[in-house]
């Protein structure tokens, strides 16, 4: 197992994974030209940020979206972590935790403040996830207006 960041030949199976993520999640569905399209983009432009990958193999088991931003509050730069998800058969060894753990230590080396994610209020297993590796609730409400 080894976690990396993500190249141009992994995209299709980033794709795949998106498509199981999204079918967990109220909020998105799965549209593999829309998927490909964004993660082309951030690939393509590092200085709004990386995507990562845990491969056994040549195999992407699992992968995360780190989005870089400025927060005026911190004062600096940010992470937006998205798009954090293991396959299916893979999940309960330590993955996810190995993926995030190395993501986080990424953006402390990279001088970021903090780290802000989003999960499904239903999502119980992720919200115990998360919390287990030290993410707080916040009293923040997410509000969405799509522009197309």
């Amino acid at each position: 197992m080894k976690i990396d960041f993500a190249s141009a030949s992994d995209l299709p199976q980033m794709a795949d994974l998106l498509a199981e993520l999204f079918t967990l999640e109220n909020d998105f569905f799965p549209d593999r030209d829309r998927q490909l399209r964004g993660l082309r983009l951030i690939l393509d432009t590092p200085a709004m940020g990386q995507l990562f990958v845990l491969r056994e193999g040549k195999k992407v088991i699992a992968m995360a979206n780190a989005l870089i931003t400025i927060s005026t509050a911190e004062g600096g730069r940010v992470l937006l972590l998205e798009d954090v998800i293991v396959e299916s058969e893979c999940r309960g060894k330590g993955l996810g935790r190995q993926l995030v753990s190395h993501v986080l230590d990424w953006a402390l080396d990279a001088g970021m403040t903090r780290v802000t994610l989003l999960a499904d209020r239903d999502n119980h297993a992720a919200l115990d996830f998360y919390g287990k590796l030290g993410f707080d609730s916040s009293h923040m409400t997410v509000l969405r207006k799509t522009l197309i």
